[in-house]
């Protein structure tokens, strides 16, 4: 279950600097409050970061290495020199290649370029080298977004007869490559150090040009989004700028991708743009996407966008598949460690990184994803934001043959008699340096009770939106909402709560959460749009969160599904209560992921105090990364085949997908809440007369039980007895209308729900 958090608390005195802020800025408290949590604590910042814009550019020339790049320019052109560009085959690189060759150009050098496919590897390799040595013979050799970490290799380029310069962005190797390296992570005086390759490319197209390479601030805010760099400082700044050129004269290669301009966000960005530059690197044929953005001939961009578009319509079916099997297989081997680990020889290698992307996302642990070729495995590592896997990698780099990359994603190849050996030292040193918090999913929120509609337009003002600057998430608690499907047979809800309009795409899976007497958090974000003429604000559900066992609907839920199975459950080891507990402390104690506990009855959990402080989830899993978990009232379906223990603390149900889990049933349950009900043929007879046209209307039994709030019976007596009838034929279900069915007389001793109640009755 993912866990609120606030995104600030302050302070009385940071409260009083908020306010005064707020006042002097003309904004509401909760926009100073973001603003100041997300690290902008003075009315300059502040006033920068709502501002961002050209002005706030940095000189290159603080940048190390930089000044002596120009230089080796400036000579290359006096004299003629040939030059060569060598970029990365990602969005990234990409764009790098297409900002500098187009600086070069404007500053009088015609350059050669060249992006190696995947199959080639990444950064510098002695047979791209080659390649281009034999093609053109460079004076020479400029790289972007790679070369750091490629010291040989340039050693080698300059064994052939060419200067080198390296502009770079990822982290600095203990050795740096022997020529002009410009990188910003170097210790200099340039402020900023999380600019990406293209970032580091339109710098030095601005050392080269000045203001004339703001041309080229489209590319440089595309890279910048598609690398996941934090978008704060100079990002921001470079991002604010691209978005403007885009909206305002969108370049043919923009223009093919995107059907509104004027409406173009750094989500457009990394959605829509990037994903599509990214595919024909993914498919191997990245030097389409250098084509499409360095081409002078606007004729044969509309068919270069269309390629781009194919590729990754494949990609998309590619990755889907490729994710199936990778997530299948970490289920599988059983996913209870620090990082997740997977190798095959037949997965496609331009498409590890982004699957390693999403295995990270669904178990919220780092994801390594490795292709065999030979005794070598060439993969990919993503991480969750907490655990730095570069620095993990490099703390276990005796079982790696290389590696590149920064805090959240990498390169890495490995001998294949080291993946073990290797994945075991990540686990360990993971295991050391994280605490079980930092693994956690959570959700940052913001409360607030001024105006939405002008919070949300100040909202607006805090665009570019992306890694380091997360659109900011909102908050308000609920209990039985009305909920509605946007349109039969959609899979999205709509609902008010609190005079506020609300839609939940994709939230038909939450619908009994929602409409249930739970109470719970809903998670929004505020959403502003403009319809002929007209503003609509509404809240965009982006989680719901439940306290998991208060309210009513829960308990008779859990009730119904427990009589439905009666006498049907699935073998398992039973234990005392008191071992059974043993058993779930140390297996809490052990490790936070593989046990899930289920309980159709509250009354259950006071018999074990293990799962005190155990999160909870009610009717299905609310979560994938088989983290420990109470699950309360389980659904019809429900899947805990990856856990590696199930633990029923009450009376078991058929329904439950088990797989291979080691599964143990409590030896002394609890009383059943069927102890409680009523039996006397009586009070059937006068609940069965007052059910008889009463148009009871309900999703389910125990939705019209607790709609009918018991027709003065209560609420679990007359599910009881609706049970009861529904077994014997005199009552059904039908279109969502109870009916009643008139017949012979029954012997209630024929209904099994009944006669256990007498059994466990003692009558």
């Amino acid at each position: 279950m993912k866990k609120l958090v606030r995104e600030y608390e302050f302070s009385p005195e940071q409260l009083n600097t908020v306010r005064t802020l707020a006042q002097r800025l003309s904004l509401t408290e909760t926009t100073a409050s973001l603003l100041y949590a997300r690290g902008m604590d003075t009315e300059e910042k502040m006033a920068a970061f709502l501002d961002p814009g050209k002005r706030r550019f940095l000189s290159p020339l603080l940048m190390q290495g930089m000044r002596e790049a120009v230089a080796l320019i400036t000579r290359a052109k006096e004299e003629g020199w040939r030059v060569a560009v060598f970029g990365d085959y990602d969005a990234d690189g990409i764009g790098a290649c297409a900002i500098l060759s187009r600086a070069l150009r404007a500053f009088g050098v015609e350059p050669y370029l060249y992006v190696p496919e995947r199959t080639e590897g990444y950064g510098l390799s002695i047979g791209a080298i080659d390649r281009i040595f034999d093609e053109f013979l460079p004076d020479l050799f400029i790289t972007v977004d790679c070369g750091i970490s490629n010291r040989d290799e340039v050693e080698y380029i300059k064994e052939q007869g060419a200067y080198v310069i390296v502009t770079d962005h990822h982290e600095l190797p203990e050795v740096l490559p022997d020529c002009i390296v410009v990188n910003p992570k170097l210790k200099d005086d340039y402020p900023y150090d999380n600019l990406c390759g293209a970032g580091v490319a339109f710098k030095l197209a601005c050392a080269l040009l000045g203001e004339r390479a703001y041309a080229y601030l489209d590319f440089a805010a595309l890279s910048t989004v598609a690398d996941s760099v934090p978008l704060l400082g100079e990002n921001r700044d470079i991002v604010a700028e691209g978005l403007r050129l885009i909206r305002r004269d969108p370049r043919p290669a923009f223009r093919g991708f995107l059907q509104k301009p004027l409406e173009v966000t750094s989500q457009t960005l990394a959605f829509t743009v990037a994903p599509r530059v990214n595919a024909a690197g993914r498919m191997g044929d990245a030097r389409t996407a250098l084509r499409l953005f360095t081409t002078e001939d606007e004729e044969e961009i509309p068919a270069l966008v269309d390629k781009l578009n194919l590729y990754n319509s494949e990609r998309q079916h590619c990755c889907d598949e490729l994710y199936a099997q990778a997530s299948a297989m970490a289920r599988e081997e059983g996913a209870y460690g620090n990082v997740i680990m997977l190798a095959a020889e037949n997965w496609n290698a331009g498409f590890v990184g982004i699957v390693a992307a999403r295995v990270a996302e669904e178990f919220a642990r780092p994801a390594l994803l490795f292709v065999k070729h030979g005794d070598m495995l060439k993969g990919s590592a993503r991480s969750i934001e907490a655990v730095n896997i570069f620095e993990a990698l490099k703390a276990c780099s005796e079982y790696i043959e290389e590696f590149g990359g920064h805090a959240q994603a990498a390169g890495i190849n490995v001998r294949e008699e080291n993946f073990e050996a290797l994945k075991a030292a990540l686990n360990a040193y993971i295991g050391e340096k994280y605490t079980r918090e930092d693994f956690e999913q959570t959700l940052s929120v913001c409360e607030t009770t001024e105006e939405p509609e002008r919070i949300a337009r100040e909202l607006e003002r805090l665009e570019p939106f992306g890694m380091g600057n997360k659109r900011p998430l909102f908050c308000t608690s609920a209990e039985g909402l009305d909920v509605s499907l946007v349109k039969p047979g959609s899979t999205h809800l709509s609902f008010t709560l609190k005079g506020f309009s609300f839609m939940y795409f994709g939230g038909l899976k939450d619908r009994r959460l929602l409409e249930s007497d739970l109470k719970k958090n809903i998670v929004y974000e505020f959403n502003l749009s403009t319809f002929r003429g007209r503003e609509y604000l509404k809240g965009f559900v982006r989680g719901v969160l439940c306290d998991g066992l208060s309210g009513k609907k829960a308990e008779l839920d859990a009730f119904e599904r427990r009589m439905r199975t009666l006498g049907r459950s699935p073998q398992g080891e039973t234990l005392s209560a008191s071992a059974l507990n043993t058993l779930l402390e140390e297996r809490l104690a052990a490790c936070p992921y593989g046990l899930a506990a289920v309980c159709f009855s509250r009354q259950a959990l006071r018999t074990f105090p293990a799962l005190e402080n155990v999160p909870v989830d009610v009717y299905r899993l609310s979560s994938t990364n088989v983290c420990n978990t109470l699950l309360y009232a389980p659904e019809e379906g429900c899947d805990l085949s990856s856990y590696r223990d199930v633990v029923f603390l009450d009376a078991p149900a058929d329904g439950i997908d088990t797989g291979r889990a080691r599964v143990y049933l409590d030896g002394d349950p609890v009383a059943s809440p069927l102890a409680e009900c009523d039996t006397a043929r009586e009070t059937l007879l006068k609940i069965f007369a007052a059910v008889r046209g009463a148009g009871l209307r309900g999703e389910s039994l125990a939705d019209i039980a607790y709609a009918a709030k018991g027709l003065g019976f209560g609420e679990l007596q007359l599910l009881f007895a609706l049970l009861v009838f529904e077994e014997l034929g005199l009552v059904v279900l039908d279109g969502g209308v109870l009916r009643t069915v008139r017949g012979e007389r029954k012997d209630l001793m024929d209904s099994s729900i009944y006669a256990a109640a007498v059994r466990m009755k003692g009558e």
